[in-house]
Order: C-alpha cells, then structure tokens, then sequence
C-alpha cells in the first residue's frame, strides 16, 4: 500500500494538507465575500430604502455611516479579545451576531431601526474580518502569507465588483428585504462552515505573550501608511464617477471605467501576495506606493486620451492594491501573538483613510479639476512612499 513506506506518508499527509488548505481558504473568501457584500450593497439599494421609508436617500444613506463608524470603532476592541479568548470563538459569536444584524435590517420598520441593525452589523463585521485575516495567516505556510491573505482580501473586493450588482438586481426583482435575507442565510452557512475548517486549539493569545505589553509605541507608525494609502486611493476612487460626468463622459463610459478598475483591485491584490512573497512585503509595500504617486501622474494623459482610460485605471488599481495585502503580511510577520489585534487596527486605519480621502475628494471637486485632484493624490502616496520607507520599516521596539 501507497501508506506503507515512509514517502508513501508524507504524500497522504500533503494530500490531507493541501484539501484542508483549500477548504479553509474557500470558506474564509466566502465569509469576506458576503461581509463585504452586506457593506457596499446598501449603496445601490438606498433609493428602494428610502422610497419604502418616505424620506430623500440622504438620511438612509446614515446607515452606511452607522455600519463603517462601528466597524472603526469596534474592530481593535474585538481584536483584542479575539488574541486572548480564541479567533475562532470570537468568529463564530459575531457571525451568530452578524446573522441576527441582518434579520432585524430585513424587517426594520422605520430609520431609526435600519441605523441601529446597520449599527450592530457593522460592529459584528468588525469582529469577524480580523479574525479571518488572522487565521489565515496563522495557517499559512510562512513563504506563502502575503499571497495567502491577497487571495483572502480579493473575496472583500469581489464583493464590490459583484456581490453588490448582484444584490441591487435581487433587491429591483424581489425587494431589498429579501438581499439581506439571504446574507442572513449565507451568514449562518458559512458559520458552520467556519466551526468545522478551522482548529479549535492554537487560537487564544499564549500567557506570556497576554503579559507582555501591547507595543502600542512600536504599532503606531506600521499604521501610519495604511492611513495615508486608502486616503490617497479614495480620494480620487470616492468621486471618481462625479469627475468622469464633469468632464462629459456617459453613463456606459464610466461603468466600464468602474469594471475595469475592479478589475484591476482583484488582479493587484492576488499579484500583490505573490509579489510580496517573492521580493519582500516591505519592497513590496514601497513599490506600490510609489507606483501609485506615478500612476496618478500619469491619469490625465489617460483621460485626455479615451481609448487608454478603462486601461489607466485598470492598472492604477492594480498597482495600489499590491500594498493592503503586504502590509498585513508585514504586521502579522512583526506581530505574530497579536495578529488579531494589529490586523484589526489595520482595518480601522484603512476606514480612517477612507473617510479622510472622501474628505479630500469633496473639497478637491468643490475647487479644482481633476488633473490638480489627481497631482494631490499622488502627493499623498508619496508622502506615504517616503512614510513607509523612513520611519514606519524601522524594527518594532517595546
């Protein structure tokens, strides 16, 4: 029998690994896609929320402000707990969580129920992707972490490029009700899946790593390009379509520009593992920063362009997103007791950027034009290169 000599035994077991390897990172790309689903289909599905409510879309639209808010405030509290009670548990409790948060959206009565279950779905959220980033990576084999967690993180991007289309053609055909009853659905799916794939031993924070200090001191600066980053990329990506109309291009035209960038976001973040994997996650972190001072410097030729403008973004996007999923392989490599904490802090850095880089934006089109809108964006991803290579790279201390 093949189990009978020695080689014969290392095959099985590569065989088991590899099935439990794929098993793992299949459920943990799922339970990213449907989180980052229930997130970005509230967009398309405002104007049905609001016409069954009575109100204009502004006051609807708070509930994605009460989700990301939770989600920023929540998510390093959850972290924390996740490092010193077991990842596992803490995924499964906020996907039990998760679930209910939905239920009570797809039967909210009024506004003020809608923000209070977007509320608790974006603290559930909060609780859940750190965890799954964390034990992704504690299952990883070390050479292969940064592209184990672009692969994890481009289920959060596909999302954005399907799970919401797919979600706003469900809500137009059978209500928007029934899109988070089926997240529901999905949530309590892949809440078994995930008590069955991953391990319940190894999972809690080790007692000499829960006494030693926090090295908040030495954490701090490894967030500061999270920050600069996002708030560059959506900076320009938050009112991207807004400029696109300005400057006369149609509604076909900017769809395809908004497809090929998506596109673009889940090719750099499963290249950008693989990359970082190959030639460092610290040069891998460098070069798509500074990749992407270049690239918005060299938008506006794309844009003047036409046939070169789906292409321009297409690649701007792929060259920016090379970064999240180094930069989280870098902090779990520098924090290995803390990956749920410094991955949730992580997370929270990423939403504040994104609400300083909307904030950047809106005053950028109430003032400018796109091509000084695009010149500011790269000035900040180069104050994020240089952040990033200067002070943040330095060894963590405590």
């Amino acid at each position: 029998m093949l189990i009978a000599t020695p080689r014969g035994f290392l095959t099985v077991l590569g065989r088991m690994w590899m099935t439990q390897s794929v098993a793992r990172l299949t459920v943990a790309w799922c339970t990213l896609f449907v989180v980052g689903t229930d997130l970005f289909v509230v967009s398309p599905l405002l104007p049905l929320i609001a016409a069954q409510y009575n109100l204009p879309p502004a006051p609807t639209g708070l509930s994605v402000t009460a989700f990301a808010t939770a989600y920023m405030i929540c998510a390093p509290l959850f972290g924390r707990i996740a490092d010193r009670l077991g990842r596992r548990l803490v995924l499964s409790c906020c996907l039990a969580g998760f679930v209910i948060a939905n239920l009570a959206t797809a039967v909210s009565p009024g506004l003020g129920w809608l923000l209070a279950a977007r509320t608790v779905a974006g603290a559930m959220t909060a609780g859940v992707s750190p965890s799954i980033y964390a034990l992704v990576s504690e299952s990883a084999p070390p050479a292969r972490r940064a592209s184990w967690m672009g692969m994890a993180v481009s289920g959060l991007l596909c999302s954005l490029s399907f799970g919401a289309p797919l979600g706003a053609i469900i809500g137009a055909s059978f209500g928007w009700e029934r899109v988070f009853e089926l997240l529901a659905g999905l949530s309590l799916s892949l809440l078994i899946a995930n008590r069955r794939v991953w391990p319940t031993s190894a999972t809690a924070m080790s007692a000499a790593a829960e006494a030693s200090p926090p090295g908040g001191i030495g954490l701090a600066p490894r967030l500061v390009p999270t920050v600069v980053w996002a708030t560059a990329l959506y900076a320009m990506y938050v009112y991207l379509g807004a400029w696109l109309t300005r400057l006369g291009f149609s509604t076909k035209e900017i769809a395809q520009v908004i497809a090929c960038y998506g596109i673009g976001a889940i090719v750099g973040t499963l290249a950008g593992g693989r990359v970082a994997d190959r030639i460092g996650v610290k040069a891998a972190t460098n070069a798509s920063l500074i990749g992407m001072a270049g690239a918005f410097a060299l938008l506006p030729l794309a844009v003047w362009s036409g046939p070169l403008l789906e292409l321009g973004f297409g690649l701007t996007s792929a060259v920016a997103q090379v970064f999240f999923p180094a930069q989280q392989a870098s902090l779990v490599n520098d924090f290995p007791a803390r990956r749920a904490t410094v991955l949730a802090w992580n997370n929270s850095s990423l939403f504040l950027g994104i609400a300083l880089g909307s904030l950047i934006g809106g005053e950028t089109i109430a003032a400018g034009s796109f091509a000084s809108a695009l010149l500011i964006c790269g000035v900040i991803a180069l104050a994020g290169w240089l952040i990033d290579r200067k002070i943040a790279q330095r060894p963590a201390t405590r």
